[in-house]
């Protein structure tokens, strides 16, 4: 039901515990070196080349585009019509594995815990852990804990 705010999810919404799968993302070579080349123009995300040459063995995708691609696919599926308030941070960002070209990454958030703002009382700071995760594996290449700041119900 949509409030008179227009959003249909407030922080009381999102159950502590809860997992939500955000879909997934295809990664190509193009999109690797197009961030690359703006964000972060080091050797091995620039060119499969000088990727053989590095420690990855071939053209891998910068962190931050897999942060990135997990940042798109949460707000895509998990903040829309949602009444976010912004965040004031991320606590934790581990890169744990490459990405690279035709990779398919899976994304999921978990609600860790809820804390409610004693400056503002219609506001409440929740705690998520992302993960990305290669298709048809189990160990993540990606998880991040990240803190927003999200309206209560009216």
């Amino acid at each position: 039901m949509i409030s008179d705010t227009g959003y249909t999810r407030f922080a009381e919404d999102f159950k502590t515990g809860k997992i939500y799968h955000l879909g997934s993302h295809t990664i190509t070579a193009d999109e690797i070196v197009s961030f690359a080349r703006k964000y972060d123009p080091q050797d091995y995300h620039l060119s499969e080349e000088a990727g053989q040459l590095s420690f990855f063995n071939g053209l891998v995708a910068s962190g931050w585009n897999t942060a990135c691609i997990w940042m798109s696919l949460y707000v895509t599926k998990l903040l829309k019509n949602a009444a976010v308030e912004g965040s004031p941070g991320v606590d934790e960002l581990r890169w744990l594995s490459p990405v690279r070209p035709g990779d398919v990454l899976n994304g999921q958030v978990e609600i860790l815990n809820k804390i409610p703002s004693l400056a503002q009382p219609d506001i409440m700071t929740i705690r998520k852990k992302g993960i990305l995760i290669r298709s048809n594996e189990i160990k993540p290449v990606c998880t991040l804990v990240l803190n927003c700041r999200f309206k209560k119900h009216p």
